[in-house]
């Protein structure tokens, strides 16, 4: 029988993976965050996932933080600014050797928690899934994506992605997990902000071809001097592809706007300047659209880091 899996976070992602899982068999135990959230999700009676239009509900068991259920295996899918914080509650049922999966966007988040918990196995993760919530503790899967697997340290493969197989997620280990992340951070940096500044589907951002093509010369120029050149290789029209692929949809960050939630932010676009300034690039487009999407925020009443 497999390992039973904790999941810290069942947003859009984190539903996704909790709900595919609990379906196919594999054991499931969700942490709630606080005693609300724990009777909210008792009322709604599970998670709910909705494909192709039809809705199916798992009542798979949860439990808060201050639990006493040792935990081996954790897949954390909170937001990269909450993440930390939250393994920290559960960090004392964490046993020797455990093995946390890290499901979150951007770049720094991952590196800080692998260095907080060394004794962890930390395997990061970078997806292009497409879920988002539709209401609470409903999550609508809205795009076929890959998911790649990784360690930093290039550990041989898990036997643990076989369940990942039984539930049918897709999945790819890799040796180049940072140059995944990165290039993810890439897109992201690339698509999400200007989605928000311009209150846009992905689809829209057509009409913005000549900056998007300044911005995707200036992350080129970031993650070869950070090298990373895979990453690099072909990045425009990556994010053009991309763009049209899903040209219906809105970006995760126009999401959180929308929905008045704060943004990643710090580990999207900060990092993407940050990684300028070390490598003493100028990156004025980046460091433009940064100034405006944080100006933006501050008007909305939201968080601008």
């Amino acid at each position: 029988m497999s390992m039973l899996w904790h999941i810290l976070g069942v947003g859009s992602l984190g539903g996704l993976w909790a709900t595919r899982l609990f379906r196919a068999g594999v054991p499931v135990q969700i942490i709630l965050r606080n005693p609300q959230r724990f009777a909210e999700y008792g009322a709604a009676g599970g998670l709910g996932l909705i494909e192709d239009g039809v809705t199916t509900s798992y009542p798979m068991p949860a439990e808060l933080p201050n639990a006493t259920t040792p935990i081996r295996r954790l897949l954390v899918a909170c937001k990269a600014y909450d993440a930390e914080a939250a393994i920290a509650e559960v960090a004392p049922r964490l046993v020797n050797g455990s093995e946390i999966l890290l499901l979150q966007n951007g770049l720094g988040s991952q590196l800080a928690i692998a260095a907080r918990w060394p004794e962890s196995r930390c395997v990061f993760v970078s997806s292009t899934e497409g879920a988002y919530r539709q209401e609470d503790f409903q999550i609508v899967h809205a795009g076929r994506g890959q998911n790649w697997l990784g360690e930093p340290n290039h550990r041989s493969p898990p036997s643990w992605l076989d369940d990942l197989a039984a539930a049918g997620i897709p999945y790819d280990w890799t040796a180049d997990i940072m140059g995944k992340l990165w290039r993810k951070l890439a897109l992201n940096c690339a698509i999400n902000p200007l989605t928000v500044l311009h209150d846009c589907r992905n689809g829209e951002l057509q009409a913005h071809r000549e900056r998007l093509h300044r911005l995707c010369n200036e992350l080129s120029d970031i993650l070869e001097a950070s090298e990373q050149d895979d990453a690099a290789h072909g990045l425009e029209e990556e994010v053009l592809r991309v763009i049209e692929a899903t040209a219906n949809n809105y970006s995760s960050m126009h999401q959180d706007v929308r929905s008045g939630r704060r943004t990643e932010i710090s580990f999207l676009l900060g990092q993407a300047c940050q990684a300028a300034r070390q490598h003493g690039l100028a990156a004025v487009e980046l460091h433009t659209l940064l100034e405006q999407l944080q100006t933006f925020l501050h008007r909305h009443g939201l968080p601008a880091d």
